[in-house]
């Protein structure tokens, strides 16, 4: 999937991947795809949360070595 701006939270901690996922949407157009990698197993869960509330699509999400990549369409 094609993103218009990648974030590296790997290595943090709740709630840092969220934090940092806020800030890097907040610089995206409408309908463009933030690219999210996390070591944090919880974020699985917390950014399909957060971009259901925030009227976000969470477009697809993979698991590669141990790393959780995320695509996050801004709604």
């Amino acid at each position: 999937m094609e993103a218009n701006k990648v974030l590296d939270a790997k290595g943090l901690a709740c709630p840092l991947p969220i934090i940092k996922t806020k800030k890097a949407m907040a610089e995206l157009e409408s309908g463009q795809v933030l690219e999210i990698h996390a070591t944090d197993k919880g974020a699985k869960n917390d950014l399909a949360a957060w971009a259901k509330s925030g009227g976000h699509e969470l477009a697809k999400h993979e698991e590669e070595s141990n790393v959780l990549k995320f695509w996050i369409k801004k709604g």
